[in-house]
This record gives structure tokens, sequence and C-alpha cells, in this order.
């Protein structure tokens, strides 16, 4: 299960929904504050298609808040961390949200689709965030409208642009863009999202179940394998993808996170941008959000990371995964800068027994073998 300290789940994803009507129905886990389906096939073929096929999976934890007015490009600019005036038409950026000590409120994307705009909030951040934007619409013409009716499937995986070739729909470029394209009679938005080592897409479907269940099937047909909430969760750690509210919090810098790719120096005012600028051009910060792997058991959030004897850590979450090579374990953990200069294996115990951690430099390549060709299918 998915842990996260934000909010309890109450209710089901529009994917979840349909497919406990099917006749074998599947455990539902919490993930980021909603129900959805925890596995939908063995562990090793949902790993194997995320990392060396294509997944399909469940993304309707995410919601979408348009953001109108005529002031809108510069209150947005003012209240996250990354570029938006400077945005590309059909541009995509990964913000944190700041309170004015520089502290993280939350995590979003803010997509452009020519002059409007809108933003990407995960279900447990959603009433948090959008109160704390809306406190600061003061004299701007602003308004943030909740978007109701559609759903998003993920489309994970190296071979993610073969199966939208099959579907007679366009793989995108570039990472973090999107597009607007016609798909089996309905307006289907597209969005590539940041992958580490591979492509990344949601695809926002109308939530009526006659409808999702359509896109469903032709997503399976075209060659995607079904994939559940948790091989999607070990996939993201094993590539070092922080979460917020489990990998950081509210106590947390930007800079500790390791996340630079959220933040704009040169964009100019937003709250919180005081701190950030002061950390980046006076000092630095004790501690870092770092990657890890594993040699031991699985360790839970929490877990103490020591070096000769004394605490320099946590683990933040942690994955064990089933690859070709074996069983590889990774974990997120924040560690101390004077841990990190020494670079050396820490040390945590877990169910009785110690294991070592070490840090990894880079995101370790998880594919074993070069990605094979699909066979010829219909959708």
């Amino acid at each position: 299960m998915i842990e996260s300290d934000l909010a309890a789940p109450s209710t089901a994803t529009p994917l979840a929904n349909l497919l406990e009507t099917l006749a074998h129905p599947h455990r539902l886990a919490d993930c980021h504050g909603v129900l959805t389906p925890q596995e939908l096939d063995a562990p090793e073929a949902e790993i194997a298609a995320l990392v060396s096929g294509a997944a399909v999976h469940d993304l309707g934890w995410l919601k979408r808040v348009a953001v109108r007015g005529e002031d809108r490009f510069r209150w947005l600019s003012g209240m996250v961390t990354n570029t938006v005036n400077d945005l590309a038409p059909n541009g995509v950026a990964w913000n944190l949200v700041l309170n004015a000590q520089g502290r993280i409120q939350g995590d979003l994307h803010v997509v452009r689709e020519g002059d409007s705009l809108e933003l990407e909030i995960a279900a447990d951040q959603y009433e948090k965030l959008v109160s704390h934007l809306e406190h600061f619409i003061i004299m701007d013409d602003v308004e943030l409208a909740t978007l109701e009716g559609e759903t998003a499937l993920g489309l994970t995986g190296p071979l993610a642009s073969e199966v939208l070739g099959r579907l007679g729909l366009p793989a995108l470029d570039e990472p973090m863009t999107c597009a607007k394209v016609e798909w089996n009679g309905i307006d289907l938005r597209m969005v590539r999202g940041y992958g580490v080592q591979v492509p990344h897409y949601e695809l926002w479907v109308p939530s009526a179940a006659r409808v999702l269940a359509k896109q469903w099937n032709s997503i399976r047909t075209a060659g995607a394998i079904p994939v559940g909430a948790a091989s999607v969760d070990a996939f993201r750690i094993a590539q070092g993808i922080p979460a917020y509210g489990i990998d950081m919090a509210e106590r947390d810098l930007p800079q500790e996170t390791s996340q630079l790719r959220a933040l704009h120096f040169t964009k100019g005012c937003y709250l919180g941008q005081e701190i950030v600028e002061r950390i980046r051009s006076r000092g630095s910060v004790h501690r870092h959000l770092r990657q890890l792997e594993l040699t031991g058991p699985l360790p839970s959030a929490g877990t103490e990371l020591t070096l000769d004897g004394s605490p320099v850590g946590a683990i933040t979450s942690s994955a064990q995964l089933h690859l070709r090579g074996g069983i590889r374990t990774f974990a997120l953990g924040m560690v101390s800068g004077a841990a990190e200069l020494r670079n050396l294996p820490l040390a945590y115990t877990a169910e009785g027994s110690t294991g070592t951690a070490r840090l990894l430099a880079a995101t370790p390549n998880l594919t074993e073998t070069e990605p094979q060709p699909m066979e010829d299918t219909k959708s």
C-alpha cells in the first residue's frame, strides 16, 4: 500500500470503479488520497512492462484546475517556483508551492495550452493547495475553476510511442509538453510528463464508464500491460522521483529535496523566493534527499540511517523491483551533508536485520537488455 500523511482515502477513481464491476475485483489501495487498484498483474510482469515494454495504469488521483482571468499569468507566476510567463504555448512545468518562509506546501504541474493555464494537483493536496492559492487572490482578476468529467490514464515505458502509433496517436517529441487530438470520437488531451529513463504519458479521457472502458480496452489491445499502483510507485522510487507527503514535506526547503528542475532562478519574485535565493547565493543546506540502493531487508519509511554508529538521515520511501537480473532494492532518503561528503555505505536496521545503503550518483539503468519491438496486433 502507498502511504501518505496528507489525507485518508475516501473515494475510488473512475477506473477503479470500472474494474470493480468485472468478474474478479482487484484489491484497492490508497494512492495520493484516493482508491485505485494495487495490482493488475503479477509484480514481475508489471515491472517488466514499465522497464522494458509499455504499461497502462490509473492516474485518476490527478485533478485539473483552470486558472482564468486577465491577471492569471502574472498572479500564478508569483505563486509558484518555476516559469509561467515564459512557458511555451504547449509546455508543462513542475512547480513547488512555498510559504513565506520558503517551506514546501505542495507541488503541482502548470500546463499551458495556447493562452490558457491549468494546474494538475494530486487529490490529497487539492483542498490544501487550492485554499492556499485562493488566499492570495486579493485584487487580482483571477478565478480557479475545478474541471470535472475527465480522468487520466497513464502510459509508461520505452515502447509507449509504439502503443500510441497503434492507436493512431502522435508521440510527443519532448518531455513536459502537451497536445490535443481527436481519438475514438473524443477530444483527447495528451501530456508527456517527466521520465528519467522511459517516456511517460497522461491521456485525459471522459470518466463516463462506457467511454472509459472503450479507451482502456483500446490501449490494452494496442499492446500495453495493465499495471497497478504498487508497481508504479516502486518504479518511481527506482527512478529517484520524490512524491510530496512521502519524500517531501512542509518542513523541507526546496534545495533540500535536490529537485532543482522545479526552480527558476531568474523569473522574478514569488512567494518564498527570498529564502530560495538566499540559499542559492549565500549558503547551502545541511541535508539532501538522495537516491539509495540497498542491500538487506526492505525498510519502512522513517528507518534511521547511520554512519559509524551515529544517525545521519532517514529513509523516506523504499521498494523492491523484480528485474531480469534479479531483485534490487531502492530507496529515497534524507541524508546529512557530512555523510554525503564521506560517500561511504550507510547502515540501517529493519525486520531485526541490518542492511547497507549506498548513495547513487546517477539513476541506475534498470533495463538489462534492449526493448524488443512488439508483435503486430490490431487495436
